[in-house]
């Protein structure tokens, strides 16, 4: 007599485990979302096997073909992943020794608080850069978001004075809402001002940003320059490289204007 399929109460506790998990770092740590939904996947594809396995003696038909197709399309999905993931880690170094008379500084959140980590984090690397090359003018970019005290160019202008940077060195754009807008109209001041378009320019964002920078800067016609500036948590820096797939992904497919 055949053996009926038992459940197994350890799948269903790692479940719970990945639920709460998704839970706390959705609503209780700002910042992780995107790790949120990574155990929200997991949790699907443990119980997807589970529930499979529960059911393949009623439908062992179906149910071969659902898990062969199902196995089929994750390999796949985490194929393309681990690609996508190994190209951006490569490209997180940049390449800040090559010569530049102009960086752009790209924006991040501001909380009620002041900057969030990820500006903190661009705020210092700007600091850094421009503290080793003093030759070199930077602008910061980004506007004010609906839930933002004041613009992202001039809370980073501010902080950059504060830390020791000449404000001389330091030009505003103060409009831009995504990176395409970062890019383009940072590369229009640069023209309204000396009356030349670089066709050079250097993008400070975090690391995890860099690829993506990369391929805006290409569609905007401007040689790319990429200069990290590192995430200082590392919770943080886990959770964007891996969101940063995603939006690589949106940008191949859909391409354009977006953050």
């Amino acid at each position: 007599m055949k053996q009926k399929t038992s459940f197994r109460p350890l799948p269903w506790l790692i479940c719970a485990g990945l639920a709460i998990a998704a839970f706390v770092l959705r609503f209780l740590l700002p910042g992780y979302g995107f790790s949120a939904l990574v155990c929200c996947c997991l949790l699907g594809i443990i119980a997807f096997y589970d529930i499979t396995r529960m059911l393949r003696d009623k439908f062992p038909k179906t149910i071969r073909v659902l898990r062969r197709v199902f196995t089929v399309c994750l390999a796949i999905g985490l194929l393309v992943v681990g690609i996508t993931e190994a190209i951006i880690i490569r490209a997180s170094f940049g390449n800040p020794e090559e010569p530049v008379d102009y960086v752009v500084v790209l924006g991040a959140k501001i909380r009620d608080t002041g900057p969030s980590a990820s500006l903190w984090d661009r705020i210092y690397g700007a600091y850094d850069y421009l503290q080793a090359h003093p030759e070199v003018t930077a602008i910061v970019s980004g506007g004010q978001g609906p839930d933002e005290p004041i613009t992202e160019a001039q809370a980073m202008y501010d902080e950059l004075v504060k830390l020791g940077i000449d404000e001389s060195r330091i030009w505003m754009e103060d409009q831009a809402t995504s990176t395409w807008e970062n890019l383009n109209f940072t590369l229009d001041l640069i023209e309204e001002k000396t009356g030349v378009r670089p066709e050079k320019l250097g993008v400070i964002s975090s690391e995890y940003h860099l690829f993506r920078s990369s391929l805006f800067a290409k569609k905007c016609g401007v040689e790319f320059v990429g200069i990290p500036a590192p995430t200082s948590q590392p919770g943080q820096r886990i959770n964007h490289f891996m969101r940063e797939v995603a939006g690589v992904w949106h940008f191949l497919i859909l391409g354009g204007q977006y953050d």
